[in-house]
């Protein structure tokens, strides 16, 4: 609450709240497709606004959904254009809009910042098509368009190359192109079944990529790809291993569409595979790299392991040492071909790498144990271990605190520390407080949408400013379930007791309004509105000039005072501001209005949790 004294009339701001469902994801309700999306018909084009009002958004950025209906090899381009916004496009399966894009485009079209995405389905069906910003939920006017490519140019028969064997090319304007429109030289090799062979490309003109597929109804059938292997700069080493005996075709292409020039094909027989050393669930042991280790199919120096795995169990490998950045890598198979399933730096303490990933299948799976860029060699330690499956989030409702306890039997994130899940739905531009408290541990809130793999959206460590207990205060960003995790922050060996409590605290309040020569005295408590870093704050709204000075100041015995100035009615971004500017904890700002109109006045504390009584006084200065 805020009581404003503005010329003498006393006014109370109401503080609005709204309600939130239960959480939908323990209903069995699906958060991954709304009803209704609009379809796109190939040959059509359409104005929209990705605005806040009929957009959809993520964590980090503004989108509208598309349905488009095509079939197989029909060769489609989306085109994207927006003066406001750096623009976006993915295409998705109709049912794989929780996972990973079939393709992306950000700038294709080669024109600043618009997007053009060329795309050839494999199968007939339906598909998402999603129109989004590259980043940021500030949006704004676009037209998208959908149309049908006309057939490729019949490219000509590959040339043949043999094992053991160079070839030197150019990339020319006349060369037929890929999906991506990138231009490409082909070659066919006959193969055997487990052969392995490596393909280098390197050029001087282009940044090369090379890849190496079969011929199929829909076109080229990528196998596997390399842009930047070997070491070699941004030359290009794959290493690939024959699925069958038959002819395959190798491409040799540039990173984007621009790039031309020649190029050096070889075709060499591949190294020997690493040979994997038999690791089993719950082993730990000591490895050294070496400058005699055998090569991976990226060509970098690095030690193998296998282990058998089951369907829906939990791993989590971690790889320590004191002489390189440890980099882990797990494999497995994927309709008969070698898939990386996960990758891990730096997801232990410092430069060491831990790795978890839920295995899909029953089977073998190899793990790749290296340094992380450069190739180090030194000594690490490895550990594989099975953690406890993550347990559906149990449902936390608003205004109850719920006490619990963390145990060595409790899921692991990624840094191995054990935590709880628990869902909530909320109400897009709602204000949510979590409060986790423990006398046994450094506690840690995160949370995440409850669409797909857990990803953080905001956390906090020591929010609340009574030691090590925590508060986060988040404004959700779509209408929609969420997760939240309650661990400790540090250790994973900590256990112990702990509380948690959601509180709603409605959408963000309406501002206030203010005049020059007055003062506003108000309390910042923890209903007021909440900053994008968890500070809370006031806000009045003032109308000025071009040019006019203002001498803004705030005075607080309670807390550091800060006062921003920004625009009114648009996305926040402070044009001034001031923190110490009169004392150490009170503020003075010595504003000169560019561009007159609506401004908004904050006053706020310096850091989270700050609350008290302040004044705010706004006058003109000579």
């Amino acid at each position: 609450m805020i009581v404003l004294e503005l010329l003498g009339i006393q006014m109370q701001r109401p503080t609005i709240l709204a309600t939130v469902s239960a959480f939908a994801l323990l209903l069995g309700a699906s958060p991954v497709l709304a009803q209704g999306v609009p379809e796109l018909r190939i040959g059509s084009e359409m104005k929209g606004v990705l605005d806040g009002t009929d957009s959809a958004s993520s964590e980090d950025y503004r989108f509208e959904d598309h349905l488009v209906t095509a079939t197989a090899g029909q060769r489609l381009e989306a085109t994207m254009r927006s003066a406001e916004f750096d623009a976006y496009l993915a295409i998705y399966a109709e049912a794989g809009l929780d996972g990973e894009p079939i393709a992306t485009d950000d700038d294709g079209l080669g024109e600043g910042t618009d997007a053009r995405l060329r795309f050839t389905p494999t199968e007939d069906g339906r598909y998402i098509l999603r129109a989004r910003t590259l980043a940021g939920l500030d949006g704004g006017a676009f037209t998208l368009s959908l149309a049908e490519r006309p057939p490729a140019a019949r490219a000509p028969r590959p040339t043949g190359i043999r094992v053991g064997q160079t070839r030197t090319g150019t990339l020319a304007e006349t060369d037929p192109e890929n999906d991506e429109g990138t231009r490409f030289d082909g070659y066919s090799v006959s193969l055997r079944a487990g052969q392995r062979v490596v393909m280098t490309l390197k050029s001087d003109d282009f940044d090369p990529v090379v890849s190496i597929g079969q011929t199929a109804r829909a076109g080229f059938r990528e196998l596997a790809r390399n842009d930047d292997g070997g070491g070699d700069g941004l030359n290009s080493y794959l290493v690939f291993t024959a699925p069958e005996t038959g002819p395959y075709v190798v491409h040799a292409s540039a990173l984007g569409v621009e790039g031309l020039g020649g190029y050096a094909l070889e075709l060499a027989e591949g190294p020997e595979p690493l040979t994997a050393q038999l690791i089993a669930v719950g082993d730990s042991l000591s490895g050294e790299l070496q400058s005699m280790d055998g090569l991976n199919d990226a060509g970098q120096r690095a030690d193998a392991y296998r282990f058998t795995g089951r369907v829906g169990q939990r791993i989590q490998a971690t790889m320590r040492s004191e002489g390189f950045d440890a980099y882990l890598e797990l494999f497995g198979m994927v309709d008969g071909v070698k898939t990386s399933l996960g990758t891990d730096d730096d997801g232990a303490e410092g430069t060491d790498a831990r790795l978890t990933q839920v295995l899909a299948t029953d089977g073998e799976y190899v793990l790749e144990a290296r340094a992380f860029g450069d190739g180090s060699s030194g000594t690490y330690s490895l550990s594989l271990a099975e953690t406890a499956p993550e347990a559906p989030p149990t449902a936390l409702a608003f205004d109850t605190v719920v006490q619990g306890e963390i145990t060595d039997s409790d899921a692991s994130d990624d840094e191995g520390r054990g935590f709880h899940a628990y869902g909530f739905s909320g109400v897009e531009g709602n204000r949510v407080q979590i409060v986790m408290r423990s006398g046994d541990f450094d506690t840690f809130l995160q949370v995440s949408s409850a669409d797909g793999a857990f990803s953080m959206l905001a956390s906090d460590d020591d929010g609340l400013g009574e030691g090590t207990d925590s508060r986060l205060t988040y404004i959700l960003p779509a209408t929609g379930d969420y997760v939240v995790r309650a661990s400790a922050l540090g250790s994973e060996d900590d256990e112990g007791l702990y509380s948690i409590e959601l509180t709603d605290r409605g959408p963000q309040p309406v501002n206030g309004s203010i005049l020059s020569g007055t003062t506003a005295r108000g309390t910042l408590t923890e209903t007021d509105a909440i900053a994008d870093d968890g500070t809370h704050y006031d806000a009045y709204e003032i109308a000025v000039a071009d040019g006019e000075k203002l001498r803004l100041t705030m005075v607080s015995n309670d807390f550091d005072a800060v006062i921003e100035v920004g625009k009114a009615g648009e996305t926040w971004e402070a044009v001034a501001s001031d923190d110490d500017g009169l004392s150490d904890t009170h503020a003075r700002l010595e504003w000169t209005v560019e561009g007159g109109g609506d401004y908004v006045i904050r006053a706020r504390g310096f850091s989270q949790g700050d609350f008290g009584t302040y004044a705010l006084t706004v006058e003109p200065r000579p």
